[in-house]
């Protein structure tokens, strides 16, 4: 056994007293080639490791596409394009063939074309959606190029610029993909990405927020410069003259496509900040309609996915990183995997087959693990010419992998899946979606109806229908409507398309609907059409306040928590006289809703597969926010009126123990945010009380048990070698107190034990010094999937649905597996039953984060080591003084 492995185990799952360390029987049959072994597939597919471009300096790859000849076009994320000509299926004797492009007038040398993260063969042509500002080095910046071969020479000399986008790096410009048709294009961009100029639009598009939640923006700065659109999806022809916006308020997809009935799919990402709180979206599976908007919004101004204006996912995945996304209808697999969608998640190393099921005008969903792996950072993929799915990993600069997924011997199910008739509602709502765009003769008519229409996606593809219109055409109806479904569709779009002298008549117009008669649903759009109101068209004048409070009040507090945040937020901005006592009071008892929560991948399945990412999700579910709870406190803390010192108090303590929760990494600044927006609007004679009351001391901590002594570096990329010269100059005078901090800052104390004190998940350090090298110790920290040993591996339990389950093997019996996901909550057991699992491998990965130590300078490195070789002994003769700080 290899014992340095298991020194600083930070993500090992608790070694309880009864942990049974009995090997499964069932392994898979491993190849010898571990890039291959650490692969996840279903029964009967094959996987070929082609190439690694990494060990030729050729960068990591993020994009692909194939030419009419065969062969693969690759790119860099931050270098050129490549060629390559690819061994066939079964060849193991003939070797790939690859060149950097020569692209441009001038092939005696290699012009300057990549950091493409997009690439599209199509029209006698590649396209190249170029992410990266002009540099020295490259002078295309970003936008979308059109590269030609017009001498037939087997090289791009012409390069046409159909249009430059504004935005670069990993929310920037993205894919490029054909239409169903083959007889135009699709582009995609992030959320740092600016809106261009469109020839016309399915959806009006603002920068209004829409948001009457209390803004905090992203209290790390993250999304300060993002657009309040969102990302974007535009329709072009082939020369890049016409552009039409299709859809918007996407955070940053990657790619998209489309399945056999010519509907369009994609695969957001989420804002992984945000875990904990309100406003925090999983990644998600988006059916694309036309005019569709999603409602990402930056900071606190997310919308949630109830709202009538924007459209809901069809499959919440979870926690990730979406890159691409990949229709099988060519694939030579079998049906099911034909007919499914495949997502890309890069921080977890995972493809999802998405299977996809017709419901009403869109579908439901549901995600199979097709395959995964650690490390398996996944960017691009496509299905080549040979019925074979191909992919890269990489990005980041990190090592970049090409393969090759085919299903037994790549000769069954050859032919591609046939094209799909939509089913009658997908006909009716394209019927309406044939009005968007701009003005169209007999569009009001023609979709009026359908605003009441029990299908979502029906309704919205009406009122979008309408709101391309002339106002002229329907404002006056829309104001006289008296069917309340329909006149609520309509002030939805009047809030959004008209003007402000039309504010007092909606009001009124909404306030006469009978909302007791109204669906829970109708209920919540009906709050929206006048949150939208307010946000479109202007305050509510002194009347037209008191009328909505009187209006709204009695149905406040409502059964469900989607309506109590509708009604909070807008009573709370109405100044509404008891809305304050009224949101207290669900502020001290609300509780969560587990279905909103729920996503196709747990959160704690994802905990080890990549430490990396795995350690915030692990510490949020072992303190997990109540999101409820955060969403009524950030809600009050617009709040002017309507407190009693009580009510004050109640609320300022709300936030002190608030700061014991875990989220993402800036779930604490957005409480701070709420916090201190509530603050400015105390008189001053009160405001330190209660600054104090609320946990101003453990804001500044950065929460309540955050190390109170952090590393003041500088810091540095630590390797072993230099660690180690370090170390090896020797431990004298060291500082114990600065060295026990040291401890706790870098987490070693949240999993491991010296002389009593800190976490029971990983092995008890008190002995360490006295057994191992400085070397051994500094190795172990450092490059933790070095060497595994078995007795602190994950297990990866591979189900017979295709699903799987990474966590430490904590006992076993003759039905059931116990394993231990989580090792900030390690007494929470998953059983996985044994009947139900077709295999289990070791994790090729330490569950342990690499670069704790990065924040270190030379001197805490060596105080943090003299600490542990000592085993939490001040008085051994490395120390001088128990006085933090004194050399």
């Amino acid at each position: 056994m290899h014992v340095k492995t298991r020194l600083f185990i930070l993500f090992a799952a608790v070694m309880a007293a009864t942990a049974c360390n009995n090997k499964p029987e069932e392994q898979r049959k491993l190849t010898g080639n571990p890039k291959i072994d650490k692969l996840k597939l279903p029964d009967n597919f094959n996987a070929d490791h082609l190439y690694s471009p990494g060990d030729n300096k050729q960068g990591s790859w993020v994009s692909m596409t194939f030419d009419p000849k065969g062969r693969m076009i690759v790119s860099d994320q931050y270098g050129y394009l490549y060629r390559l000509t690819l061994p066939a299926i079964g060849d193991t004797t003939t070797k790939i063939q690859i060149e950097q492009m020569k692209i441009g007038a001038d092939t005696s040398s290699k012009v300057t074309m990549g950091y493409a993260q997009g690439l599209l063969y199509a029209f006698n042509s590649l396209y190249v959606m170029v992410n990266h500002n002009k540099d020295e080095k490259f002078d295309k910046g970003s936008g979308l190029y059109r590269l030609q071969d017009k001498d037939g020479d087997d090289n791009f000399e012409t390069i046409t610029l159909l249009r430059e986008l504004e935005g670069e790096g990993e929310h920037g410009p993205h894919s490029i993909v054909l239409s169903p048709d083959k007889q135009s294009l699709y582009v995609i961009a992030g959320n740092f990405t600016r809106q261009p100029e469109m020839n016309s639009y399915r959806i009006r598009t603002t920068d209004s927020t829409d948001n009457l939640l209390p803004m905090i923006k992203d209290p790390n700065g993250h999304d300060q410069v993002s657009h309040a659109r969102g990302g974007w999806i535009a329709h072009i022809d082939s020369t890049g003259t016409n552009w039409d916006l299709i859809a918007s308020g996407f955070r940053n997809p990657f790619d998209m496509a489309f399945n056999n009935a010519g509907e369009l799919f994609t695969y957001d990402s989420d804002m992984e900040w945000d875990f904990g709180t309100p406003w925090y979206r999983p990644t998600r599976i988006c059916h694309v309609t036309s005019g569709a908007e999603f409602g990402w919004r930056h900071g606190t101004g997310k919308w949630n996915p109830s709202f009538p204006d924007n459209l809901p996912a069809i499959l919440n995945i979870g926690q990730g990183s979406p890159t691409n996304v990949v229709y099988g209808g060519n694939a030579h697999f079998p049906e099911k995997y034909k007919k499914a969608v495949f997502a890309f998640d890069w921080s977890f190393g995972i493809i999802y087959a998405v299977h996809l099921e017709p419901s009403g005008a869109s579908y439901t969903a549901k995600a199979e693990e097709f395959l995964s792996g650690a490390p398996l950072p996944l960017t691009d993929g496509v299905i080549g010419p040979d019925g074979a799915l191909y992919f890269l990993t990489g990005g980041r600069r990190l090592e970049s992998d090409l393969y090759r997924i085919y299903y037994k011997d790549n000769k069954e199910n050859t032919e591609a899946l046939a094209a799909t008739e939509p089913t009658e509602l997908q006909q009716q709502r394209r019927k309406l979606e044939a009005f968007h765009g701009g003005p169209k003769a007999g569009a009001v008519e023609a979709a009026w109806p359908f605003l009441k229409h029990e299908d979502r996606f029906i309704r919205f593809a009406a009122r979008i229908a309408i709101e391309n219109q002339p106002l002229a055409e329907w404002q006056a109806k829309a104001l006289a409507e008296k069917d309340p479904e329909t006149a609520i569709q309509l002030a939805i779009a009047l809030a959004r398309q008209g003007k402000a002298d039309v504010k007092n008549a909606l009001f009124t117009q909404l306030t006469s609907i009978d909302y007791g008669k109204l669906s829970e649903n109708q209920q919540s759009d009906l709050l929206r059409a006048i949150e939208l109101a307010i946000t479109r068209l202007g305050e509510p004048d002194a009347a037209q306040k008191t009328a909505l409070i009187a209006y709204l009040d009695p149905h406040y507090p409502a059964k469900t928590n989607n309506l109590n945040r509708g009604l909070s937020k807008l009573l709370v901005h109405l100044d509404a006289p008891k809305a304050v006592e009224k949101t207290m009071a669900l502020l001290a008892n609300a509780k969560d809703d587990p279905e909103e929560q729920k996503t196709a991948t747990a959160s704690k399945d994802l905990i080890m597969r990549n430490p990396q990412y795995g350690m915030d999700i692990a510490n949020m579910l072992a303190k997990m926010p109540p999101i409820q709870q955060t969403y009524y406190a950030t809600v009050l803390s617009q709040a002017k009126q309507g407190w009693t010192p009580q009510l004050q108090e109640q609320y300022f303590k709300w936030y002190y123990a608030a700061f014991a929760f875990k989220g993402g990494h800036s779930f604490l600044g957005f409480i701070d945010g709420a916090r201190k927006n509530a603050l400015a609007l105390l008189p001053k004679d009160q405001f330190e009380r209660f600054n104090i009351m609320s946990g101003d001391s453990l804001a500044r901590r950065g929460g309540a048990d955050i190390a109170t002594v952090q590393p003041k570096g500088p810091g540095r990329r630590w390797k072993v070698e230099e660690a180690t010269l370090v170390i090896d100059s020797g431990l004298h005078n060291r500082n114990f107190e600065q060295g026990k901090a040291m401890f706790v800052a870098t987490l070693c104390s949240s999993c491991h034990t010296v002389k009593g004190e800190g976490g029971v998940a990983g092995p008890d350090l008190t002995q360490l010094g006295t057994r191992f090298s400085n070397k051994d110790i500094l190795e172990a920290i450092i490059e933790p999937s070095k060497t595994i040993s078995d007795q602190y591996a994950a297990t990866v339990f591979t189900l017979k649905d295709g699903s799987s389950v990474t966590g430490r093997l904590v006992n076993q019996d003759d039905d059931k597996y116990f394993v231990s996901q989580n090792p900030f909550s390690p007494q929470d057991l998953r059983e996985i039953e044994k009947k139900n699992v077709s295999g289990v491998n070791n994790s090729s990965v330490s569950v342990m984060l690499p670069g704790l130590i990065n924040r270190l300078s030379p001197d805490e490195l060596r105080d943090l080591m003299a600490y542990i070789k000592s085993g939490g002994n001040e008085k051994d003769s490395m120390f001088i003084s128990n006085q933090l700080g004194k050399k």
